[in-house]
């Protein structure tokens, strides 16, 4: 795949991307954006690459998977957890709009600087990059609407249980599975699990 349109395409007819809005993100925010120099020629590629410090941009067939289970919506407020090159960032704050919020977290301090740099190609002022706490996710602007992490965890971290909204929603790999977890009340989830996928660790 030459082209941002190609990749969309694809992703499209394997039925990884689905909803209107999603669509229209990847339309409008180029993964070229978001890569190396050296990758640029592979920016269309359904592979992940290496963005630097043990840490790659995820391969869009993921990407897409795990936006379709999450189904941001416009004017949520939304934690990105490993936003890595800030790729997942700018969708998601595409997709929730000005009125909407999203709070990438990252540990590696010149991945927060490139991830910086890549969103402000866009017109994304609702969108930042914060440097990871020892506390997990970000509890200091929590609740959230939706929750993406793209680290796979050995299990359920509760700690983001507890930053989500009543209603929420958080996808998450664990392991090798990535999991759909719907917060149903203070104290009662449900969860899905979609098995078959590799992430790089999420650092605890």
């Amino acid at each position: 795949m030459k082209t941002q349109t190609q990749l969309v395409d694809y992703l499209k007819s394997s039925r990884a991307l689905r909803s209107a809005e999603i669509i229209r993100a990847f339309n409008n925010i180029d993964r070229k954006d978001f890569v190396l120099p050296a990758y640029e020629d592979a920016a269309y590629e359904d592979v992940p690459l290496a963005i630097g410090y043990g840490q790659s941009i995820s391969q869009p067939f993921t990407v897409a998977f795990m936006l379709e289970l999450l189904q941001p919506k416009l004017g949520q407020k939304i934690l990105d957890v490993g936003s890595g090159s800030g790729w997942t960032t700018a969708l998601l704050a595409a997709i929730v709009g000005l009125g909407g919020r999203v709070f990438g977290v990252e540990r590696h301090p010149m991945l927060i600087k490139f991830g910086l740099e890549n969103i402000a190609k866009y017109k994304l002022p609702h969108a930042t990059i914060s440097p990871a706490s020892n506390e997990l996710g970000l509890p200091g602007q929590a609740p959230f609407d939706r929750i993406l992490v793209s680290a796979a965890a050995k299990k359920l971290p509760r700690e983001l249980v507890g930053q989500l909204v009543v209603g929420g929603c958080m996808i998450l790999p664990i392991k090798n599975s990535v999991w759909q977890v719907i917060k149903l009340s203070k104290t009662k989830i449900i969860q899905k699990e979609f098995p078959g996928f590799a992430f790089v660790p999420l650092k605890t």
